[in-house]
């Protein structure tokens, strides 16, 4: 699984208009699944981004998780995090899940965050959505549980 993690102070997504989920202070998460993920892949996953300690403490250090704070997290799906850029100008997506595994892989994050204690809000899966942002800090963390970066 990749992700693509960001501290924000609010972020919300729409669709059609509609706002389907939104946060205050948390992560943004934008999130892909691959063709090889499995189960391992999403406890994994979900266990790097409830501790992933990007926000400061009271001195200035990145040391609190999304917990510490009392953020929130919102989840996106976001199957071109496995866009192929090797070959030409237009990305492949051989690597991504297909849809129905891929809905499986994303609703085991969202549910593993959500066991854990955290707050979660979604975006909807292969829908057309508009996320909107304000990203603290810039701090924007890349995740991938078949690669260690």
């Amino acid at each position: 699984m990749r992700a693509v993690a960001q501290r924000v102070s609010r972020a919300d997504v729409a669709v059609d208009g509609e706002t389907v989920g939104a946060i205050d202070l948390g992560l943004l998460v934008y999130l892909g699944a691959g063709r090889e993920d499995t189960a391992s892949d999403v406890a994994s996953m979900a266990q790097k981004l409830a501790g992933l300690r990007i926000f400061e403490d009271e001195h200035g250090k990145m040391s609190r998780s999304v917990r510490d704070v009392g953020g929130s997290i919102l989840l996106v799906s976001q199957f071109t995090l496995y866009g192929d850029m090797r070959r030409g100008l237009r990305p492949s997506f051989e690597g991504a899940a297909l849809p129905e595994p891929a809905l499986v892989l994303y609703e085991g994050v969202r549910d593993a965050l959500i066991r854990g204690g955290l707050s979660v809000a979604t975006g909807r899966f292969r829908a057309d959505m508009m996320v909107t942002a304000s990203v603290a800090g810039p701090v924007t963390i890349l995740l991938d549980t078949q690669k260690t970066f």
